[in-house]
């Protein structure tokens, strides 16, 4: 069974997405980040063909949080969060046809560079980059794939005002001993315009 990690938005960004192959993936962190105009009051729900393992704050049928332009999020007792967070097991089948490989030494420069051509803020990379460096950087080589409907099918996302622009970046990888030759992905531009869902998570695929 494969666990996973993905944060709560809703999908607006699509990477192109071939064959998949069942694998063993392993659940990682996956946050949601909130943007909009003006304070509002934003209620998540999650429609996710697993089962989730971990949330922060609490799920329960559905997130509904206060949001503020800068991304805080407070829940109705008035606690903090910088953005939603749940991680769940699943039989996801995610796509290698096209991608990077990666050495393991060159991964936070590679991370840094595609996550800003994707669309991330050095704030949101960097939170990316800080959880899945230390897991990357030591293996010779890494197989990466960002992901589309793989991940967006199995996990559904609700939002309620419904956000002008979302953008939801998955990442699949696994360790590899030596390099491997695979298609290179491309990437539609992302504009952040009105109110704005962005999500980060991966899974390492075993």
């Amino acid at each position: 069974m494969k666990k996973l990690l993905a944060g709560t938005l809703t999908a607006a960004f699509a990477l192109g997405l071939t064959a998949c192959v069942q694998q063993e993936s392993a659940a990682e962190k996956p946050v949601i980040y909130l943007y909009p105009e003006q304070e509002t009051t934003v209620s998540v729900s999650l429609d996710y063909a697993g089962t989730l393992t971990a949330t922060y704050p609490a799920y329960e049928d559905g997130w509904r949080v206060t949001a503020e332009p800068d991304g805080t999020l407070y829940d109705e007792n008035g606690n903090e969060y910088s953005y939603l967070f749940w991680e769940g097991e699943d039989k996801t089948d995610y796509d290698f046809s096209k991608g990077f490989c990666v050495a393991g030494a060159d991964t936070a420069d590679f991370l840094r560079e595609k996550l800003a051509e994707i669309g991330l803020t050095p704030r949101e990379y960097n939170e990316f980059i800080v959880y899945w460096l230390p897991k990357m950087q030591d293996n010779p080589y890494n197989l990466i794939s960002f992901q589309s409907e793989a991940y967006t099918d199995a996990a559904k996302l609700d939002i309620d005002p419904t956000p002008d622009s979302v953008l939801r970046v998955f990442m699949a990888w696994k360790p590899l001993g030596r390099p491997q030759n695979i298609e290179p992905q491309t990437f539609a531009s992302f504009e952040r315009n009105g109110f704005t869902v962005v999500e980060w998570g991966g899974c390492e695929v075993k």
